[in-house]
């Protein structure tokens, strides 16, 4: 698509959007004219209207049912991760038996590295990203350190090149070649937090099993947010949290994926796990579920899973195809604004800043980060606040802007854009 720096080219595009009614379906703080502009959906994503009505059902099959809730009622609760087998296997490219929706996020990923990180002889290493979120690490390192081994020796970390802040694709691989038998592990985010970075997970899949050794993906700013095709791509496991871009609140319930193949892995055992048939009977064996739903320990925790089903119905309403191809064009939109009205070539000083988001639409989803050579950023994110717009400042100096597209109008980046161009005299 060519853009155009005019007002009125936004608005075209506003007007031409076929998910421009989506909006509506979410709570945008402020009111009237005093409402929000709101680029932080990659840290918690906004209510859904339908979010209290949803909640409100299961309290009133609580209210009226009581313990007869879990097999009668609207959604009865034994069966309530159910309904989320088609939308998360959608969502991830994944057959409905290779996606549940449990717990949180770090602590799916220390039950899926319970199942595939078996480290023995010379296969003892993980590999992750330079970077990647701080949580994945504490759980890396602590299951490296509660098997008897060294983190420092154990954990491997394959960064950019000088002067670069993206991490190129063919040094990954390369590093997982160079690694080879050592390797037991590859684990990694799908969409690097800080960077904005999506990695070429099917190619990271083939190198890691022509290693040897198994793959899986944190994906908390990639699922709702970029395609995935877990299956096909033959990736081993992946979680995820669901407050970002699945819009499900604080605290929402995550989600896991385990390929088919891996369905014969050892996990840790809980009652949810068992198979349905035999859960009901008390008995002292234990014989998993068929399928990710394997890797459960506990029932649906519902008031909270009732979020993300209200989320997830927008989600379907709406079509990933119409969100994947709006997202694109939105933030290659904000692209093309920031280098001609922030950082133009004509400028005697230009402002030092530089987008560290890779351009390829391929390599990326709804996120650019904004990387600040000098000035004080993080004060020009407090005055955005002022204006009512909300970003997100990730220290040391990167501004994080994320246009959703199931609430966010290009419009609205063209407001950013504007207002961004004036404020950044501030960091001269």
């Amino acid at each position: 698509m060519k853009f155009s720096t005019d007002k009125k080219f936004a608005k075209s595009l506003d007007l031409k959007d076929p998910l421009k009614d989506f909006k509506k379906q979410f709570l945008i703080p402020g009111k009237g004219k005093n409402s929000q502009i709101y680029f932080c959906g990659n840290s918690l994503g906004l209510q859904p209207v339908t979010a209290k009505k949803y909640i409100e059902t299961e309290l009133k099959d609580w209210a009226e049912l009581a313990v007869e809730g879990h097999f009668k009622g609207t959604n009865p609760w034994a069966d309530y991760h159910k309904l989320f087998r088609k939308p998360l296997a959608a969502l991830c490219g994944a057959l409905p038996e290779e996606v549940v929706a449990m717990n949180s996020l770090t602590a799916n990923l220390h039950l899926l590295l319970v199942s595939f990180y078996w480290p023995r002889e010379r296969r003892v290493k993980i590999l992750t990203e330079a970077g990647s979120f701080s949580s994945d690490i504490y759980a890396l390192t602590s299951q490296i350190e509660i098997r008897g081994f060294d983190p420092a020796e154990c954990l491997v970390e394959v960064g950019p090149r000088e002067g670069e802040f993206a991490i190129r694709d063919e040094d990954i691989i390369s590093k997982i070649e160079e690694l080879g038998d050592e390797l037991a592990l590859v684990m990694m985010s799908g969409v690097n937090y800080y960077t904005g970075q999506a990695f070429d997970m099917e190619a990271i899949a083939e190198a890691a099993h022509n290693a040897g050794a198994y793959v899986g993906f944190d994906l908390a700013h990639a699922i709702g947010n970029i395609p995935l095709n877990l299956h096909e791509w033959q990736v081993d496991f992946a979680t995820w949290c669901s407050y970002k871009y699945l819009n499900a609140g604080p605290g929402a319930t995550a989600g896991l994926f385990v390929h088919s193949e891996n369905f014969h892995l050892p996990r840790f055992a809980g009652w949810w796990g068992n198979d349905e048939k035999e859960r009901f009977l008390m008995k002292p064996e234990y014989e998993p579920s068929i399928g990710a739903e394997g890797w459960q320990l506990s029932n649906a925790p519902v008031l909270p899973m009732a979020v993300l089903k209200a989320s997830l119905d927008i989600f379907q309403k709406a079509g990933l195809k119409k969100i994947f191809k709006k997202s694109e064009q939105l933030t290659a939109y904000l692209e093309y604004l920031i280098k001609i009205k922030c950082t133009p070539a004509q400028k005697e000083k230009p402002y030092k800043i530089r987008i560290i988001t890779p351009t390829e639409p391929s390599r990326r989803g709804a996120q650019l980060s904004i990387y600040f050579e000098k000035g004080d950023g993080k004060r020009l994110v407090q005055q955005f606040a002022k204006e009512g717009i909300i970003l997100d400042w990730r220290s040391p100096n990167v501004l994080r802007v994320s246009p959703a597209p199931l609430y966010n109008s290009f419009t609205e980046v063209y407001t950013f854009v504007e207002k961004f161009a004036e404020f950044c005299e501030y960091i001269n």
